[in-house]
């Protein structure tokens, strides 16, 4: 067979979904081509490793935090993260810790310390919010892997991921100023002053407020029924998939920023907390019933009722 009539026969296996062996390739060389020419697999790898790293960040330094036992940063399950074994880190993770744990500013720059938080922000987000953004990423991946068997030009889905992690990149900005302005406040106020107790309520009774409101509702929805949008929104152009992330992002944001602010009444790492909030986003969007978000506003009214009688 001619030369190009075999490269436009491999062209036509390619686009009409026939997969080579790669049996002229060794073992790795094998197993990379797998994962190159699978989209799921790799967005599976990536996402599963962001997710990975993120969490043992926020471990490591909710640690140190309960090793120091910084003003601020106690909370529930501190005797548990002391008695875990200390681990050796890199100066730079040791440094990064101490500009995010540290309750009052520092003598170091402000925008190395807002800077520092803005990265905290987004590990936290990456742990909690993208984990249930996975069924949105894997609806996109099927996409995919259809328009890729009928021979469609195809954007690979870590595009739609940049897109949605970007706009948590950007709410992490506003949840680190809102660190500065509480460690700012808490400062000058004192950690046992009564309007830090009052702060937190105020926090709480938003949060709890939210769960009930229609926005919260709208974008809920968005977020459970993700296959409609990305289907009506299909495209092959990076951009227009990078939008498309961002819209979900947005969606995501808007169904979930209220229940970050909960972190600022239980300590911003609180380990435990994190975890409870992410588990419960992945409920919340799993489940058809309302029954969930309802159920987290009520609980979530009732304690700050608590904390403000607590704090008059």
């Amino acid at each position: 067979m001619p030369l190009d009539q075999r490269g436009d026969s491999a062209h036509s296996d390619v686009m009409t979904g026939q997969q080579d062996d790669f049996r002229h390739l060794d073992r790795a060389g094998r197993a990379m081509a797998g994962i190159a020419r699978s989209p799921r697999v790799t967005v599976n790898v990536v996402v599963g490793a962001c997710i990975l790293l993120a969490w043992l960040t926020l471990a490591a330094m909710a640690i140190r935090g309960a090793e120091g036992g910084i003003a601020g940063v106690s909370a529930p399950g501190d005797t548990i993260l002391r008695s875990l074994p200390q681990l050796p880190l890199p100066d730079f993770l040791e440094r990064f810790f101490v500009l995010c744990l540290s309750p009052v500013p520092l003598d170091t720059s402000l925008g190395l310390q807002a800077g520092a938080l803005v990265f905290m922000w987004f590990l936290m987000a990456i742990a909690t919010m993208l984990p249930s953004a996975a069924p949105m990423i894997r609806t996109y991946c099927e996409i995919t892997d259809t328009a890729r068997i009928k021979g469609e030009p195809v954007v690979h889905p870590l595009v739609l991921v940049a897109g949605y992690l970007s706009v948590w990149l950007a709410a992490s900005m506003m949840f680190a100023a809102l660190t500065l302005a509480a460690h700012a406040f808490a400062s000058s106020a004192g950690m046992l002053d009564p309007v830090v107790g009052l702060a937190a309520a105020l926090a709480l009774l938003i949060a709890g407020v939210y769960q009930f409101s229609g926005l919260k509702e709208a974008c809920l929805k968005k977020c459970k029924n993700p296959f409609s949008i990305l289907f009506a929104n299909w495209s092959a152009r990076p951009v227009s998939v990078f939008r498309l992330g961002v819209a979900q992002g947005l969606w995501c944001l808007g169904c979930c920023w209220a229940l970050m602010l909960v972190m600022f009444a239980v300590g911003v790492m609180n380990i435990f907390w994190m975890a409870l909030i992410g588990l419960f986003t992945l409920i919340e969007k799993q489940t058809a019933s309302r029954v969930p978000t309802r159920l987290a506003g009520a609980i979530l009214l009732v304690w700050a009722a608590a904390l403000l009688v607590v704090s008059l």
